[in-house]
């Protein structure tokens, strides 16, 4: 083992202290790749760092980036997922866990829509959590429903993970967002199913919703879930259906997709220029932190590589001569125990570049790889310490307990594991719908 392969574990050693230290990572990884880069490389370092950084800042499909969050942030300054909401919860009121149904199918509608997992789960938690006390759900399992349906917006497309994941692993943006759509309806099923299942064993945990709670007449019910539901479809029509159908790329669809955000806010009444201002604001803190993170990963990643850690890694495994399934299993074990200390920003632009050699070695699909990392992560949002969707919902239902929230979230971490097993036993899943579009 060569003194710069020494140096490069030594590197990914101080990168993953300082994570668990509590240091922001994209300033960790660009002090860490200056200072191992020159230890080992001299000035070339510096090189490598500016090559990587143009390659970055000229990659047209990272708009699509901030396109997409702006999306996300202006629909939840539109109302649109209160009338969605409200529109089920009163189609519904009559229902054994009609409730859970409502955060779920709301969830999902509204992930086509926008992939701000903090914006979602804090938004239907918001709506949905005040009403689930007062009709005596179970904390946990409501817990878990809102947490476990806010991260769909990770996987269902249009999704800012699948946009950054696409270039990553080097296949096309609009095949990877066919390849998601029914994975992460399958998930949803699956979430839907096991709420269902449990509010029948035991209906106390979702009883019917009080009487106060429901609507005058089904025409009130029917009107919120038209006025909530078909602006969005269309929204999501102009958005993903102009993508997949090639009519637009994935940074023109999410152009259209931001317009139409914008002007559907103005439709219903809920522009002002503060909520113009906030949803810009905000827009930039999240697209500069992921993209920041991406130039500084990408810098860390060619120093790394260069000092020969990474092919070292990669030789060795493949020497091994582990057979695909192999190579598979270990690459969604380790993307599913990172996904409990981190996030899934460091997953995709640190560690999946260094097993992406060994997966293209075995000659597997990087399609369906793409894809079952994707399912994988999602778990990224559900499983602590880092479990940011447990702290969103507590910030806006204190009367929950964190204990609680856990505990509901664990239980859809296991659905979401199921489905993750379905994709690797049958590839088709992920791989039909974009063959069906794209040849």
């Amino acid at each position: 083992m060569s003194m710069g392969v020494i140096l490069g574990f030594l590197q990914l050693a101080a990168l993953l202290t300082g994570i668990f230290a509590g240091f922001p990572i994209a300033f960790t990884l660009i002090v860490l790749t200056v200072f191992f880069g020159y230890i080992g490389l001299g000035e070339r370092a510096f090189d490598l760092m500016v090559y990587q950084a143009w390659g970055v800042m000229t990659t047209e499909t990272l708009a699509a980036v901030s396109l997409f969050v702006f999306m996300g942030y202006i629909l939840e300054q539109a109302g649109i997922m209160e009338r969605l909401f409200r529109g089920f919860q009163f189609t519904l009121a009559r229902v054994p866990g009609a409730l859970y149904i409502g955060v779920l199918l709301t969830s999902t509608i509204f992930a086509t829509a926008t992939g701000i997992i903090g914006a979602s789960v804090t938004l239907i938690g918001m709506l949905a959590a005040p009403v689930m006390t007062r009709s005596n759900y179970d904390p946990a399992l409501s817990a878990g429903t809102i947490t476990a349906g806010g991260t769909l917006g990770i996987l269902i497309p249009p999704s800012v993970m699948l946009v950054v994941l696409g270039p990553v692993v080097g296949v096309s943006i609009p095949k990877l967002f066919a390849a998601c759509i029914i994975p992460g309806l399958l998930i949803t099923a699956l979430f839907l199913g096991y709420t269902l299942f449990r509010c029948w064993l035991n209906p106390k945990l979702g009883p019917p919703m009080p009487e106060e709670e429901r609507p005058e007449n089904w025409r009130i019910a029917v009107r919120e879930l038209l006025v909530g539901m078909v602006p969005m479809m269309v929204l999501i029509g102009a958005t993903l259906g102009s993508i997949l159908t090639g009519v637009a790329t994935p940074t023109e669809g999410a152009g259209m997709g931001a317009a139409g955000a914008f002007l559907l806010t103005i439709l219903y009444g809920r522009f002002s220029f503060p909520r113009l201002q906030m949803a810009l604001y905000q827009t930039v803190i999240v697209s500069s932190m992921i993209l920041f993170l991406l130039l500084a990963s990408n810098m860390f990643g060619a120093v790394f590589n260069r000092l020969g850690t990474g092919p070292w890694i990669a030789n060795t495994l493949v020497d091994m001569n582990l057979p695909p399934m192999g190579v598979v299993l270990a690459l969604m074990v380790v993307v599913f125990l990172l996904g409990w200390p981190l996030e899934w920003a460091p997953i995709v632009f640190i560690f999946l570049p260094i097993f992406l050699p060994i997966v293209q070695q075995a000659e597997l699909d990087l399609l369906w790889i793409s894809t079952l990392v994707a399912v994988n992560l999602q778990t990224a949002f559900l499983s602590p310490p880092v479990a940011m969707a447990a702290y969103y919902l507590k910030a806006v239902a204190p009367q929950w307990e964190l204990r609680q929230i856990y505990s509901g979230m664990f239980q859809f971490v296991g659905l979401q594991v199921v489905a993750l097993i379905l994709v690797l036993l049958f590839p088709e899943i992920a791989l039909w719908l974009p063959r069906v579009m794209f040849g």
